[in-house]
């Protein structure tokens, strides 16, 4: 698992690469929590274009970066879902909480 970061017209946005799972859940809680909490920021945006796979572990990583985000009154958005993922996302209720876009 990879993570970039870059901001878009004051957005941070995340693009993971390779697989959300168990395994790397601790390291993008830290990475991710220690952007979030270091740099001003309007909104999140997890660009998951090269995620190529998610379990519960990652879907609860992805929920405590939203509740963080929305503490502070910022929303969270998702691009670029694969259809693996986008299924992923429909079937836990993600997008019930975190807007796509894109």
């Amino acid at each position: 698992m990879e993570i970039f970061v870059t901001f878009e017209n004051g957005m941070i946005v995340f693009k993971l690469v390779g697989e959300l799972d168990e395994h790397a859940a601790e390291k993008a809680r830290r990475f991710m929590d220690d952007a979030l909490l270091t740099n001003n920021y309007t909104a999140i945006i997890f660009d998951l274009s090269r995620l190529t796979f998610m379990d519960s572990t990652g879907i609860g990583v992805v929920i405590g970066r939203y509740k963080l985000a929305r503490k502070q009154n910022k929303r969270t958005y998702v691009r670029n879902t694969s259809p693996t993922v986008d299924k992923i996302f429909k079937m836990s209720g993600l997008y019930e909480i975190i807007n796509k876009i894109g």
